[in-house]
């Protein structure tokens, strides 16, 4: 649970389960599901509420604990909890344990969150805190912080356990829960079946080991001790349309068209740009090896497709690769065609590929992000400098969750402080700009924002 500070006072903590009986049992989850981040993801919402919301200080939490109740009866695997197999592999238990709800209140202003940027001082305090050294199987899979500030306004803090549902999943939940809350009914229901996405390979070539290793290291830094207990901060980046457009004609104009001949995308031409410009921020050596992760959500590039309300991952880290040489003195579509090139891998037969990987798998335990941070360590591999992973939410719907008191005024990311992590948002205004929020090591951050615009030319 969140710890206080003197501006955020925890008042009650509940334990919300469905509303009607669901059904009991044990969920299989998939390989997808238990690889990569199996922690939760926090993000945050910010209201301005009607005064009709706010003449009672309990409507507003009643009424997002009361649909939340409601929308546990169709999204029933959410209350159950996880349980741990042996050789690092988990199954789903669906047992209406339920979620937890916390309210908090706050003597601050939404006016004091400076553009609510991450880096605030009070930000942390509004997203729930998930211990994980406790047992799996007494971890909720969702945790929800109300938070009352004293101008009226209010946040949402979610976090929602990326075992279960990755991006595209968390939002189908949270649609829903805000349709229920607004009186009206389920409009996509989930599918849990999991056996859709047991996919086996037709061909006998199997993918890249190297692809789910050890990434790079800081040459003459081979352990990445040091790397790893630098302190890292958060920024946002605003990227205008104007700024979009220039990079989008400079990687476009600066490279051959790739194969297909579609211009790169707004993913591949930013996030190439963030890549030179770390690279350059952190000091690199032409000679060191570069890789940038790349997040493929493939629900539509298998056949079949996915079926609609597909709930659950269905998403692939995916590896381009470069010498930081290159992508510094290359122009910016040589960054470009290398993202380009990592994302054509992903289709039908290469995920096939990789799922059949994943089964081969002895022990998962390699491949899952909460060992490491239960030991709080060094050992295991460190996916920050010289690297980068660029996760894009550009394409998802990230925007107008409307509980029945109006759209958020802002939404984004939690505190989520891991060197060289970093996020793609569109606007929330749909002007055609779009922010990076990204996660440097201290020392770096003024030099990337020095190098990311004084190279938009």
């Amino acid at each position: 649970m969140s710890s206080s500070s003197s501006k955020v006072t925890l008042k009650s903590c509940y334990s919300v389960r469905p509303k009607e009986p669901t059904w009991n049992g044990v969920l299989p989850l998939s390989e997808w599901d238990q690889i990569g981040i199996i922690t939760h993801v926090p993000t945050i919402y910010f209201y301005h509420p009607t005064q009709d919301w706010l003449t009672s200080p309990t409507k507003i939490s009643h009424t997002l604990k009361e649909s939340l109740s409601k929308v546990l009866v169709t999204f029933y695997p959410l209350a159950g909890r996880l349980q741990w197999q042996e050789n690092g592999r988990f199954d789903l238990e669906c047992n209406s344990s339920g979620v937890q709800f916390i309210e908090a209140q706050s003597t601050l202003a939404l006016s004091e969150f400076n553009d609510f940027s991450p880096s605030s001082e009070y930000y942390r305090y509004l997203i729930p805190q998930v211990d994980y050294t406790l047992p799996i199987q007494d971890i909720p899979l969702i945790f929800v912080q109300l938070t009352n500030f004293k101008c009226g306004g209010v946040s949402i803090g979610l976090l929602i356990s990326h075992a279960v549902a990755d991006g595209q999943s968390a939002l189908h939940f949270t649609s829903e829960w805000a349709r229920l809350a607004r009186g009206e009914t389920i409009k996509t229901t989930p599918f849990f079946d999991r056996s859709v996405v047991s996919l086996k390979s037709q061909c006998c070539n199997s993918v890249n080991e190297w692809e789910f290793n050890q990434p790079p290291s800081l040459l003459g830094n081979s352990d990445g001790v040091e790397e790893t207990k630098r302190k890292s901060t958060v920024a946002i980046i605003k990227v205008s349309k104007v700024q979009l457009e220039k990079l989008r004609k400079t990687a476009n104009e600066s490279w051959e068209k790739p194969s297909n001949g579609r211009g790169f995308t707004r993913y591949e031409i930013v996030t190439s740009h963030v890549w030179r410009s770390a690279c350059k921020a952190r000091g690199h050596r032409n000679d060191q090896p570069t890789v940038l992760g790349v997040c493929v959500d493939w629900r539509n590039r298998v056949e079949p497709n996915l079926p609609k309300g597909y709930f659950g991952n269905a998403t692939l880290d995916i590896m381009a690769t470069s010498l930081a040489g290159d992508l510094m003195s290359k122009p910016l579509g040589y960054a470009s065609s290398r993202i380009r090139e990592a994302i054509e891998k992903v289709n039908d037969e290469y995920v096939r590929q990789v799922s059949d990987y994943f089964k081969k798998q002895e022990d998962l335990t390699k491949f899952q992000d909460v060992h490491a941070m239960i030991r709080n360590d060094d050992k295991g591999p460190f996916y920050g400098n010289p690297n980068l992973g660029v996760v894009s939410w550009l394409t998802l719907p990230i925007y107008g969750l409307d509980f029945g008191w109006g759209r958020e005024i802002y939404m984004g990311p939690g505190t989520h402080e891991i060197d060289g992590d970093s996020l793609l948002l569109p606007s929330h205004d749909h002007d055609g700009s779009l922010s990076v929020a990204i996660c440097l090591q201290e020392l770096y951050m003024d030099a990337f924002k020095k190098h990311f615009y004084e190279d938009i030319v």
